[in-house]
């Protein structure tokens, strides 16, 4: 949009006099918050009038070395004057003075993250103007003491401390609790004081010069966006693609004149549980700073309606207008001017799990929206939050609470207590589970909230800071709990005579406030009505299947009750590391390495002497051997039974034996003397066997489908007690049983080849024995894609396969050639340098590893037309790897139990955004 004069880039968009050069749609060039301002300014809400300087110009100050653009002060003056003419109102004039704020604004919420300025004009004269209009002097020096502290922090770079450390002064000589309690006379104090302060660290005086005030805070605002606390909150939320922060300059509006004033911050639907009412917070007397930075304790919004009734109907009438017109729930930001309620910012409401998937269904029910718009306005986050866990209710009775705060973000945590945001890093890094403690958060704890379990705060509301951010993440939190005295220096918590210190154990339940001394056990929550209902609409929708990867029949059973359609991955040796089958593994391991050097010498052996002593020796082994065998076939036979009696005629993937021998023998020299005992094989014997079976890099060494090529028995052990237990189970429940045995990290169709004859004769085997017809069990056989070879050979695979299971987590170590366990090391800063988007761990590599993925899905089908194809690595429970696996073709996908809601949403979601594509194709060609 050019200028009228056309000589430079429109750089600045007004909003005043009911009018706005903007609207709700424009959020990459105004901002989130600019382009809110200008579409409330249309629908003709009350709104103080200002202007927005867009998003790119943040991006062309970095480029010219912190700079303004030619063009750009020209058009803020204009503006102003726009401005002033509205609000019959003069910037810098000392008879009637236009004061400002300046407020940042990125097109996606960063709450807290970046910088705002209020009162921006006051100096002596304006201020010697604004106590004679409001005949409130209290009020004008209140303002302009907020202003001297805002400017010095945000501005200057003064500390925050110094100004909060004079105020306290001043509060503690005339006794006063707080800020409030000041009288005028005494405010009049804290502004000298403040200027002194300001004068100390900036070396020079305060500025009375409006203008000067006003393009120092714009570029301040600007520069906020490349903070260490912007930028981190914007890692850990994976905000990317926006070139900077909207910069909003808007008259001040004042709620701290008096009784008949007050700010406030509210959502149009309780953003906790997602019930249909007003819900926020406000304060008599304040500006909105007070509100969100949590400095008072606020009073819940349904008071407003004693107070000041007028302006609660108003609010409620613009909540309608509000929700109507943007279709999702708002959080919006208020402040009432000695009765005139003003509008200072909507967004879309950050809001819990639980609150998003009662939201998105009632919006339905309202007709507000669509069931696919529901669907692609939940997250897996939201639904991940959902899944969390409660305190247990039975220990909960024995319980009683140390105190109680807010429920500022529900869920269960248990924790040490810790008191700095840094601290917790380093706890959390150790691998504790760490409560963080504060009087009140603020932007710079992001990082150590991000890793706290929880958060416990003193002061604040259910808006503030702590809470904002708390809930965002789906993080346990309780705030406002004033009853607390937190001292973040002494690193210890008094509560009701009782001192905490750092380390001790606290449960803090952020669905209901209450704070408990120690540990509670926890449970997993229950699923509401619309949680089910989600999952029944994803259902309707989706064409991919949803399996689960679980190595019990609890794991199964809980995995089944969330929509699970069957196991994709089991992994057998899961099942050998409870105490009592470990022993007999290891005993199998051993006499299986004897056995087998043995072997090795007779095949060697000329001397018949030597030959019949060895022969004995191999007899006593192999028997050993046997022994171990026939030990585990009842247990993992126990297993399978469990797993294929909760599947119910569910297919069921398992995987044989994949890791290498050495991993389960033990490290420790007391173990391997008890292992000595126990075989009757020297200690010395049992510690070069462990040396020789170790492996350098086990990754690429003796495992998967070369341990059942190697040691043949331990495969046909497992693969009976599949098929004994599959035919035991039918029998019993008279309900089909399928298993699909999978033979791991086959490179070469030789070695499938090999491993499904073998896993053939078994079968056959135990079906005479079992006197069954062959297909009694419709079993099948397939394979883990996990080794680049396999995936460019898959047709040559395909000829020996049913089936195929990508394994993405190690088709990513090897396709990409780094090791998910030492990747860490250099992976966060490979991100941050944009060589991968997200950690390839976490979501698929689809320009690498999904090509891999495409070529062996071509191979496979083509060989097999029907071949089944699925995903068991972790990447089945990522939503974006889960629309690239739709696209793919894959028939299902598996994950973890508690991602198993989260994968059927994607699964959904995943065919509405191809319809999307589709349909946006189809119009463009149209078009042309």
């Amino acid at each position: 949009m050019p200028v009228k004069k056309g000589k430079f880039k429109k750089y600045v968009y007004c909003f005043a006099g009911g009018k706005a050069e903007g609207d709700a749609s424009m959020k990459m060039i105004l901002g989130g918050k600019g382009a809110n301002l200008a579409e409330m300014t249309n629908l003709g809400l009350s709104i103080p009038p200002g202007f927005t300087i867009s998003a790119e110009v943040c991006k062309i100050y970095y480029e010219l070395g912190k700079k303004w653009p030619k063009g750009l002060e020209k058009q803020i003056n204009d503006n102003l004057k726009k401005i002033e003419k509205v609000t019959k109102k003069k910037f810098g004039d000392f008879e009637n003075p236009l004061l400002l704020s300046v407020r940042s604004g990125a097109a996606v919420s960063m709450p807290g993250m970046m910088d705002t300025v209020l009162n921006i004009g006051l100096n002596p004269d304006s201020l010697n103007r604004l106590i004679e209009k409001t005949d409130n002097e209290r009020f004008a020096w209140d303002s302009y003491r907020r202003f001297i502290q805002m400017f010095g922090d945000v501005v200057m770079g003064v500390p925050h401390f110094a100004f909060e450390n004079e105020l306290k002064k001043v509060k503690d000589k005339y006794g006063k609790q707080l800020d409030i309690e000041l009288n005028y006379e005494e405010l009049i104090e804290v502004v000298k004081n403040y200027k002194k302060i300001y004068e100390r660290f900036t070396k020079e005086k305060f500025p009375e010069k409006p203008k000067e005030q006003l393009y120092k805070a714009i570029s301040a605002v600007l520069e906020s966006w490349n903070t260490d606390r912007a930028i981190k909150y914007r890692e850990i939320n994976n905000i990317k693609g926006l070139v900077g922060t909207g910069v909003n300059v808007q008259t001040m509006v004042y709620g701290n004149m008096g009784e008949s004033s007050g700010t406030g911050v509210c959502f149009t639907r309780d953003p906790a549980n997602g019930e249909n009412k007003l819900h926020g917070e406000f304060l008599i007397n304040a500006q909105g700073e007070d509100v969100v930075a949590g400095i008072r304790t606020p009073i819940p919004i349904d008071e407003l309606n004693k107070l000041l009734p007028k302006n609660y109907k108003e609010l409620q009438r613009i909540r309608k207008i509000l929700e109507n017109n943007y279709r999702d729930m708002q959080d919006l930001e208020f402040t009432i001017e000695e009765g005139k309620l003003y509008i200072l910012q909507t967004r879309t409401g950050k809001r819990t799990g639980a609150s998003a998937v009662k939201i998105a269904i009632d919006m339905v029910k309202q007709r507000l929206i669509t069931k696919n718009e529901a669907l692609m306005r939940i997250t897996d986050d939201d639904l991940d939050q959902i899944l969390h866990p409660q305190f247990d209710t039975k220990e909960l009775k024995n319980k009683k609470p140390l105190t109680r705060g807010l429920p500022a973000s529900p869920g269960a945590a248990v924790g040490q207590m810790v008191f700095n945001a840094e601290d917790a890093e380093k706890w959390a890094d150790l691998g504790k589970k760490v409560i963080l403690c504060r009087r009140e958060t603020s932007p710079e704890d992001v990082a150590g909230m991000h890793k706290a379990v929880g958060i416990l705060t003193s002061v604040g509301g259910m808006t503030s800071h702590a809470a904002v951010v708390a809930r965002g993440w789906g993080k346990c939190c309780v705030s406002g709990a004033g009853e607390i005295d937190i001292d973040a220096e002494k690193k210890e918590m008094k509560v009701n005579g009782k001192i905490f210190s750092e380390g001790d154990i606290l449960s803090i339940n952020g669905s209901t406030g209450y704070v408990y001394q120690g540990e509670i056990k926890t449970v997993s929550s229950s699923l509401s009505p619309e949680f089910k209902m989600i999952m029944k609409w994803s259902d309707n929708l989706r064409k991919l299947k949803v399996r689960t990867n679980a190595d019990s029949p609890e794991d199964t059973l809980r995995a089944v009750q969330l929509g699970a359609e069957g196991i994709g991955l089991c992994r057998t040796e899961h099942m050998f590391f409870a105490e009592s089958r470990l022993s007999i593994f290891r005993r199998l391991i051993l006499f299986a390495y004897e056995s087998r050097r043995i072997e090795s010498v007779l095949q060697r052996l000329s001397s018949d002497s030597e030959r019949i002593a060895l022969e004995k020796e191999y007899s006593k082994v192999n028997k050993e051997y046997k022994k171990a065998l026939s030990e585990l076939l009842p247990l993992q036979k126990r297993d399978f039974r469990g797993i294929f009696k909760t599947l119910k005629g569910m297919p069921a993937t398992i995987r044989l034996l994949d890791p290498p021998l050495h991993e389960f023998l033990p490290k420790n020299l007391q173990e391997q003397e008890e292992l000595a005992e126990v075989t009757n094989i020297s200690l010395d014997r049992i510690q070069h066997i462990i040396s020789d079976l170790h492996e350098l890099n086990p990754m690429l060494g003796h495992r998967g489908c070369r341990l059942g090529i190697t040691y043949p028995e331990i495969s046909d052990i497992q693969v009976r007690a599949i098929i004994e237990a599959a035919i035991e189970v039918k029998r019993k429940t008279r309900k089909n049983v399928l298993p699909e045995i999978m033979i791991p990290l086959v490179g070469h169709y030789k070695e499938l080849q090999l491993s499904r004859e073998r896993a053939e004769i078994v079968i056959s085997k135990v079906f005479t024995e079992k006197k069954v017809k062959k297909g009694y069990i419709n079993y099948k056989i397939g394979t883990m894609i996990e080794i680049p070879r396999a995936a460019v050979t898959a047709d040559e695979v395909a000829e020996f396969a049913d089936f195929f299971s990508f394994g993405t987590n190690d088709l990513t170590q090897m396709g990409a050639g780094f090791s998910r366990d030492d990747a860490g090391k250099f992976l966060d800063e490979y991100i941050e340098l944009g060589i991968y988007d997200k950690d390839p761990f976490q979501s698929l590599d689809i320009e690498g590893i999904g090509k891999l993925i495409s070529i062996a899905i071509e191979l496979g089908r083509k060989k097999k037309n029907k071949l089944k194809i699925g995903v068991c690595g972790e990447h089945g429970g990522d939503p974006k790897s889960i629309y690239f696996f739709n696209k793919a073709g894959l028939d299902y996908v598996s994950c973890s139990p508690l991602r198993v809601p989260i994968a059927i949403l994607a699964s959904a979601q995943a065919v509405l955004i191809q319809k999307s594509i589709v349909s946006k194709k189809k119009k463009a060609g149209k078009k042309k």
